[in-house]
């Protein structure tokens, strides 16, 4: 069973509301969850856990206020990860064009730059299409889980 930490970036609680239900869910199959609501990128160093990203997008593109200092850091001090497994599940609104779920490519990236290795698609849910994120998240995150075990 896995140990992992959902870092979540949310601005009126879709994002939030999604990582506790993955924890539910997945802490019901047998792995250990951690969310992390204002995550600290000491929450990421010292450890070797799959991170999952759980975060919704605002203004134009742009990563939450609550996750925005995590990123900030992550960015500047560019802490190795190499092989850290790691996932996006990205929540917002397509009617924003090229700037939909802008945050999820935010976080790759950043993530992409300490080496890390991501796992699976990036799961994106549109608020236009989708009335109950968590539960298009669930099924992706399980499948998500499958995999972390089965990626070089």
């Amino acid at each position: 069973m896995a140990s992992i930490r959902i870092l979540v970036g949310s601005v009126y609680g879709g994002a939030l509301l999604t990582a506790r239900a993955l924890k539910k869910t997945l802490e019901q199959e047998g792995h250990q969850i951690i969310v992390l609501e204002n995550p600290a990128l000491e929450d990421i160093t010292g450890n070797s856990d799959p991170v999952l990203i759980c975060t919704s997008t605002t203004g134009q593109g742009e990563v939450p206020p609550n996750l925005l200092p995590f990123y900030l850091r992550l960015r500047e001090e560019l802490p190795q990860q190499p092989g850290r497994p790691f996932g996006v599940i990205v929540l917002g609104d397509s009617s924003y064009g090229d700037t939909f779920c802008g945050a999820g490519d935010l976080m790759e990236e950043a993530f992409y730059e300490t080496s890390a290795r991501k796992v699976g698609d990036t799961l994106q849910i549109d608020a236009l299409e989708t009335t109950e994120p968590e539960m298009e998240a669930e099924a992706w995150a399980r499948q998500w889980v499958e995999n972390l075990t089965f990626v070089p």
